[in-house]
Formats: structure tokens, C-alpha cells, sequence
């Protein structure tokens, strides 16, 4: 399954901007799920969610089910499933196991708000 998100060269907002001036990074995602089970549905709808709320129109999420595509997942390296690996902006990082927890999604792809403002 692969979803674009409003073309790979959208704005993020009008501006194309942050709150802060500078241009907002786009967040190149890849999710490593086993089929149809359980906690893959939960982390699909889970950073799906996170996604469309602190990234809206700057994201790209392919979603890759490791038994139809084995290949993509060793060629990431990918033993443990789910698995979101963020590709861009660098650095790579990759969030591996339970995917339902908002907060743990958002502190594996640097999205928490910075403490005090």
C-alpha cells in the first residue's frame, strides 16, 4: 500500500514555511508490517493519525507488508515487525515493536513539542 501525500513537492503551509520561518523538512516514512494482523492495524491507523495531525500535506507514508515484500524489507534491514523507519530528514531512525502508543510515535520521529515553549 503507498500513499502520496499532495505530491512529494507540496507546501507545508501557504508559505511554505514553519511557525519559526524556516522551510519545513518533509518526512519521507516507511511502515514494515506482518499482513493483516492486529498490531499492524493498530499502528497503520496509529501513525496515520499522527501523521495527519503534526504533518499534514509534508509527509509521504508507504505502508509495506514484509510477506508480500520481502526484498524492501531487507534492504532496510528490517527483522521485527512493525517497524517505521523514518528515511527522511536525515538521520535515519527506526521505531520498532508496538506502534499504538501517540507518544512514543511522536518522540521516535522528533515531533514532540520543545519543552517550555
Amino acid at each position: 500500500m503507498n500513499e502520496p501525500r499532495s505530491g512529494l513537492f507540496a507546501e507545508a503551509d501557504a508559505e511554505g514555511r514553519s511557525r519559526h520561518g524556516e522551510p519545513s523538512p518533509w518526512y519521507i516514512l516507511r511502515l514494515y508490517v506482518t499482513g493483516g494482523t492486529l498490531s499492524s492495524l493498530r499502528a497503520i491507523a496509529r501513525v496515520r493519525e499522527v501523521c495527519e495531525e503534526f504533518l499534514p500535506g509534508r509527509y509521504q507514508l508507504q505502508v509495506i507488508d514484509i510477506y508480500q515484500q520481502p526484498a524492501l524489507a531487507g534492504g532496510d534491514q528490517i527483522t521485527v515487525a512493525p517497524t517505521l523507519v523514518r528515511r527522511a530528514p536525515g538521520p535515519l531512525r527506526k521505531l520498532i515493536g508496538d506502534l499504538s502508543n501517540r507518544e512514543r510515535i511522536l518522540a521516535g520521529l522528533d515531533l514532540l513539542p520543545a519543552a517550555g515553549g
